[in-house]
């Protein structure tokens, strides 16, 4: 080993992304394969927000606003918020990890359910914090376990929701009796990277429902994922200005670009505003349609709030893994859990239905 790494960093899991398509076609001689392990939105950028970033190119030589103004006072004005409440930040992840840096001593506590977004444990290592996990009870949080995992060293508790990976959500009232239950001290992160694809009707939005009530919850939200802006890296927080303000004090310098920071204006402006309620509408139909045919194929499915469903397969998932990709369609495995697939285009969505009828789901 070169020079003296941080003993944290000598047994620091590392964050996996998701195989891409290239890899599977190399490995397994296929002349074409498709990438569904990253969530991501399987259509084109939106027309307008893809021509806002063409032309904005030529200003690639400047560097950005360090404070990202514009689109702060354009998410301020759609959520009804003040300036002081809104960060931007590298994706939602990075804002989290922005939150991590501002507020996580070593030997604090950050709780949260698991299993969940993998970055969770990754960012208690670098900051030296102790992870508190909480089990999935029917592949949903356990939030009345959360509350009780809470100690007065308990720093932060992450909630992702709809959860990675598998697809369940928190509702309204499940939050706010977690919030009531939770020290005023204690940053509750409602994570909404899907928030785009909730369709349950117990769920309202936290900026209006819960952030005015509760000074300590800290909404993160990303372009990553129903924008299509995954390539760029930009999301946002919203909450307390005291919260917002350490956040801001700890921002690497131009962390978001000025490509994204044009593409996040784009993506809230009109136009963009009905592309993506489309898109949205037909990725719906396809979760839909896509979790009936798994279930009357005999796949145990666990109803999505998000672009991608989660098959619970226990030790069949790295085989099961393995036979998708052979046939050309990456996903994400989780050892002996289970196998996440994003949701693709209809024509991508049918060939893994008819990967998935070839084989048998009892083993």
């Amino acid at each position: 080993m070169i020079g003296r790494p941080r003993a944290a960093v000598e047994g620091l899991p590392q964050y996996k992304p998701g195989r891409s398509a290239a890899q599977a076609e190399a490995e397994h001689n296929l002349a074409e394969a498709i990438k569904l392990a990253s969530n991501e939105n399987a259509n084109d950028p939106l027309p307008s927000v893809a021509k806002a970033v063409s032309e904005a190119a030529l200003g690639m030589n400047r560097y950005p606003d360090h404070r990202c103004m514009e689109v702060r006072e354009a998410l301020a004005d759609r959520h009804g918020v003040g300036l002081d409440e809104v960060t931007v930040g590298s994706g939602s992840v990075g804002v989290l990890q922005q939150l991590f840096a501002a507020y996580v001593d070593p030997g604090d506590e950050v709780v949260y359910p698991w299993r969940s977004f993998e970055v969770h444990p990754v960012f208690c290592a670098i900051s030296g914090a102790q992870p508190v996990t909480v089990p999935l009870v029917g592949h949903a949080f356990d939030l009345d376990g959360v509350a009780a995992a809470v100690t007065d060293r308990t720093k932060i508790v992450v909630l992702s929701t709809p959860n990675n990976p598998t697809g369940t959500v928190c509702t309204t009232a499940e939050l706010q009796r977690l919030l009531a239950a939770v020290p005023p001290d204690v940053i509750v992160v409602i994570d909404e990277a899907y928030r785009e694809f909730v369709t349950d009707p117990d769920v309202a939005d936290p900026i209006e429902a819960i952030v005015p009530e509760h000074p300590n919850a800290l909404v993160l939200r990303t372009f990553s994922k129903a924008y299509g802006l995954a390539n760029l890296r930009v999301g946002y927080g919203v909450g307390h200005p005291d919260v917002i303000g350490a956040l801001d004090k700890v921002a690497l310098p131009f962390i978001v670009s000025g490509l994204a920071q044009t593409a996040a204006l784009a993506s809230l402006a009109p136009p963009a505003s009905t592309e993506l309620d489309e898109r949205v509408a037909g990725i719906l139909a396809e979760r839909e349609r896509v979790s009936a045919a798994m279930v009357s194929g005999g796949w145990p499915v666990v109803p999505s709030q998000a672009n991608f469903v989660y098959l619970p397969v226990g030790d069949s998932a790295m085989d099961l893994f393995v036979r998708l990709e052979k046939q050309g369609l990456v996903t994400r495995p989780f050892e002996s859990e289970g196998v996440r697939i994003s949701l693709g285009t209809p024509a991508q969505n049918d060939r893994l239905l008819a990967a998935l009828g070839d084989i048998d789901p009892t083993g």
